[in-house]
């Protein structure tokens, strides 16, 4: 049987760079024929970054994407690296877009692979599974293509296919079993959700029994707004067996060598292929040959805790959200609560304790440990630490305004806000904002107070996993032998605002450990009143956290971006109208 030394190149494109895309791709392909590769695979939309959302509207960009594809072959070949294929992600239109008033039924902007050879385009294809739910819109961008592109590569048939193609049975898949392929290449650009790869490797198992054939799966990695793609880039064979599989979260090089069907062997039909699919081959003249030396294994990354692969994914959704947008350093509000310890901790992970500020904001209802809490906790990070008392200017407000109750607690959180965004506009830093998700989906935040911010590392994070992450953290630097960055007693400690005299969260909220599950329920899982009560949880206690939801759907209309770690984040994920009279209750 044929042998081919595969390499999937798990890389970290910035959305719109095309220049530095390209250079990424030339990077790995001179990487990947130094490791002896025959064929090699970059992620979903690699040259262009993804997803480019309304850019695809663009002429322009569009242009410069397919003027970019053609220079990057043309400069792999001068490269010296024009003998090997190299497959790569990019975004091609045959048609104006279909929100233009020239469109044409069945043409317009395309979700595409090219596979690049001897200084031009050998073979495309273009997606035909279009995903449109969740943080996906690609039927609002792009036209489904109609062809499965099979092309003779070292004599083995190899199908080409893109990310959510593996996601449906049908289609591309099924079609490359009728096509009788030995090998799919699919492409990714999967964002990254918590236990999302205790379904991928089933998944790609399903697809290669389908498809009857080895499936090389690769992923991008990297932070897109409020998007994280992890990687976990894997090679699977027809039966099921795991070859190979990458790391999560970090840039890598997947070299494999996998035994493959002859080309013809399983005797293709392009007839009538499914989903009424048809086939566009091509062919591969000459590709670099077998390398000599050992046979070449990726090897397989085991799993690791929850807790882990949430920290890693925040930590490079902060840190490449950052530094894409070019911000020098961050700044936040220390409380010396759970939260903005966490945050802290995870933005020192990102970008170095010297590019972050944590600033101690206290009121007069600010207790001694908690001023003491946030100053350990910049001791242990060694993160830049400053004290900015607020009373005296809360005072002034008060002395010129008559105000009382909440509107004074809000008027505290305002202040704190005001000298962040001035350190902001004067030092140039990145505000972060620190409310969990809790507190986001019941609106225990304050416009323009602790809610400023331009990026929310823990936005997605229930208030209990927030408690998880501490101790996970703190137990893994006391494995590494490094100090806990997190103090206990911010662990320990009843949460609490501090707006008013001995003031706790669970004076106006139920306790975390119930209210997560209802919201967990209503949010994630879009259950009603009914189910909520069915699943064993108090009517008025759900009455209650439900009005809190519906009734600060504002609020997190106008909240901070912030990386997406579970199936149902707010923003993208979830779109309700804030202007809505329908209540569970009726």
């Amino acid at each position: 049987m044929p042998t081919l030394r595969l390499a999937l190149c798990q890389v970290n494109p910035t959305v719109g760079d095309l220049a530095g895309n390209a250079g990424l791709v030339r990077d790995w392909t001179r990487r990947a024929a130094d490791a002896g590769a025959q064929l090699v695979a970059f992620p979903e939309m690699a040259l262009t970054g993804y997803p480019v959302e309304d850019l695809v509207f663009r002429r322009s960009f569009v242009a410069a994407s397919k003027a970019a594809l053609e220079r990057l072959a043309a400069d792999l070949a001068a490269d010296g690296l024009g003998e090997l294929p190299v497959l790569v992600g990019y975004l091609d239109a045959d048609g104006p877009p279909q929100v233009s008033g020239d469109a044409e039924p069945g043409h317009g902007a395309r979700n595409a692979a090219a596979l690049l050879h001897r200084g031009g385009v050998v073979a495309t294809y273009f997606k035909h599974h279009l995903p449109n739910y969740g943080v996906f819109d690609e039927d609002r961008y792009f036209v489904p293509g109609d062809a499965l592109t099979v092309v003779r590569i070292g004599g083995v048939d190899v199908a080409l296919t893109i990310c959510e193609d593996l996601w449906q049975a049908g289609g591309p898949f099924a079609a490359a079993r009728q096509a009788g392929v030995g090998l799919v290449l699919n492409i990714n650009g999967s964002p990254y959700e918590l236990n999302k790869d205790d379904i991928r490797l089933p998944l790609v198992r399903r697809r290669a029994a389908e498809a009857g054939a080895t499936i090389a799966y690769v992923n991008m990695i990297g932070g897109q707004d409020e998007l994280v793609f992890e990687g976990d880039s894997m090679i699977v064979t027809a039966d099921g067996t795991l070859l190979a599989r990458a790391p999560q979260f970090v840039e890598h090089l997947l070299v494999h060598d996998v035994e493959l069907p002859p080309a013809g062997e399983a005797g293709g039909d392009d007839r009538a292929l499914a989903d009424g699919m048809r086939v566009v081959r091509a062919a591969v003249d000459d590709i670099p040959p077998p390398a000599g030396g050992p046979v070449a294994t990726g090897g397989t990354i085991a799993p690791v805790a929850d807790e882990a692969e949430v920290w890693q994914a925040l930590v490079l959704g902060l840190r490449d959200y950052v530094n894409k947008n070019r911000f020098p350093s961050v700044v936040l509000g220390l409380s010396g609560g759970i939260d903005s310890a966490v945050a802290a901790a995870l933005a020192v992970d990102a970008l170095g304790a010297d590019r972050v500020v944590g600033v101690s904001l206290p009121s007069q209802h600010s207790s001694e440990h908690s001023r003491e809490d946030a100053a350990e906790l910049a001791k242990r990070t060694g993160l830049d630490y400053r004290v900015e008392p607020i009373q005296p200017m809360v005072d002034t407000f008060l002395a010129n305004m008559s105000l009382s109750g909440v509107s004074v607690e809000n008027l505290q959180a305002r202040v704190r806000g005001v000298i962040l965004m001035a350190l902001s506009n004067q030092e140039g830093h990145l505000v972060l904002t620190t409310g969990n998700k809790s507190e986001l989906a019941v609106g225990y935040s304050t416009l323009y107070g602790d809610s400023v911010g331009g990026f929310n590392p823990v936005k997605d994070v229930w208030k209990t996993l927030i408690w998880r992450l501490a101790k996970w953290r703190n137990a893994d630097a006391a494995r590494r032998g490094e100090s806990p960055p997190i103090p206990e007693s911010s662990i320990g400690k009843p949460p609490s605002a501090e707006l008013s005299p001995g003031q706790l969260d669970s004076d106006t909220l139920p306790d975390y450990d119930v209210l997560d599950p209802i919201l967990i329920g209503y949010v994630d899982g879009d259950l009603g009143r009914d189910g909520l009560v069915a699943s064993g949880h108090d009517p008025a206690v759900v009455d209650r956290v439900l009005r809190m939801v519906d009734t600060a759907e504002y609020k997190r209309r106008q909240s901070a971006p912030g990386t997406k770690i579970s199936m149902k984040a707010f923003g993208r994920d979830r779109r309700l109208p804030i202007t809505n009279r329908w209540r569970e209750d009726g």
